[in-house]
């Protein structure tokens, strides 16, 4: 079953560049383009008062700049702002709070995770360090000529995040922030970055999902240098559970895609869609393979060099999932490579996921 067949769309129609639209009372709806073939990123201004709550803040290239120079003189219409919120680090959310809270005179709030991993990758410390990468594809097993392009790839992160701010005020679970009078919950999710922190109001049914449920796209799960044998997909699927137990009508309002209804659905069909692939791959090892030859079992379309990037890292976590759980084993070749193999030939069931 589909996304569009389970889920409502009551705004069925994106803002365009510079415009915005109201989904619920006092919170507004930006969208501003991405490079990629995700070529968007939905953005939100909160009601704070005499002044306005932002919530992530797009790349901080001049074609982002420029549209938010509208938004100043038209949305924004002089009101100050009152803090930058960012859900977690990744460049099309945290990209212009430097130069967002700089400009205002105002914090960032940001988990702590998410902060200091933003100050790592812009200075290729902690792991993060393009060498790094490639030493880890190739330890997975992609070939010398996708390396090779992969390796171009590097220093990307603080081209698109040109400077941070130095201090921050911190967001944890549970933590409640008072906004434009209502109370906003933060509720954590792992798995797709260290930290996300989505925010929750109660008194208005509303939840700033940011990139931990969307409703057509599986968000991406990587595996990374800095812990080259986590497991972020069980993180991942054990976080979205805490979405599914708020109220059935909850409007979610998602990084990518348009607001929606139906969070439980949407979680189910997440939980779904990955027991599917997970069974598939775990077939597909019956002979050893390496993460770079079950892309094609997880991605069933030619991928760019971009794509690529970030297939590796959900294969690897793919595999490492099914390794916890035993289904899989993992053994290093001669050669260098980590390969992994089905240990058992019993089919998952669903519960597995949710254990």
């Amino acid at each position: 079953m589909t996304p569009e067949s389970i889920l409502e769309y009551p705004h069925g129609d994106a803002p365009t560049a510079a415009k915005t639209q109201e989904v619920a009372p006092g919170i507004f709806w930006l969208r501003m383009p991405l490079p990629f073939s995700l070529n968007h990123i939905n953005l939100w201004l909160l009601e704070d008062g005499e002044g306005w709550a932002m919530v992530d803040c797009g790349l901080g290239n001049d074609a982002t700049r420029a549209i938010w120079e509208a938004h100043f003189s038209g949305r924004l219409a002089g009101r100050p702002v009152t803090r930058v919120i960012a859900t977690h680090h990744h460049p099309d959310h945290s990209g212009n709070a430097g130069w967002l809270t700089s400009r205002f005179g105002v914090d960032l709030w940001m988990p702590q995770a998410e902060y200091l991993t933003a100050h790592a990758i812009r200075d290729l410390g902690a792991g993060f360090s393009p060498q790094n990468i490639i030493a880890l594809f190739r330890r997975n097993g992609l070939s010398e000529e996708r390396l090779e392009t992969q390796s171009r790839r590097g220093g990307q992160f603080r081209s698109v995040v040109p400077e941070f701010p130095t201090t921050y005020r911190r967001l944890s679970d549970g933590l409640v922030l008072p906004i434009g009078g209502r109370a906003w919950r933060v509720i954590m999710g792992y798995g797709h970055s260290p930290e996300h922190a989505a925010l929750y109001c109660k008194e208005l049914g509303v939840l700033i999902s940011g990139d931990m449920v969307l409703p057509k796209i599986s968000t991406n799960v990587s595996v990374w240098p800095l812990e080259p044998l986590g497991n972020p997909l069980k993180l991942f699927l054990e976080s979205i559970l805490r979405y599914a137990q708020l109220p059935a009508r909850t409007l979610v309002l998602p990084s990518h895609g348009l607001p929606f209804r139906g969070v439980r659905e949407r979680v189910a069909q997440l939980h779904e869609h990955h027991s599917l692939r997970l069974q598939e791959l775990a077939e597909a090892c019956a002979t050893p393979k390496s993460a770079a030859e079950v892309i094609g079992t997880l991605f069933r379309r030619e991928l760019d060099v971009h794509q690529l990037y970030f297939a590796m890292g959900e294969a690897m976590a793919h595999l490492h999932y099914l390794a916890e759980l035993g289904q899989l084993s993992r053994e290093t070749g001669a050669d260098g490579v980590i390969r992994y193999a089905s240990v058992s030939s019993e089919p998952m069931n669903s519960g597995e996921l949710e254990e």
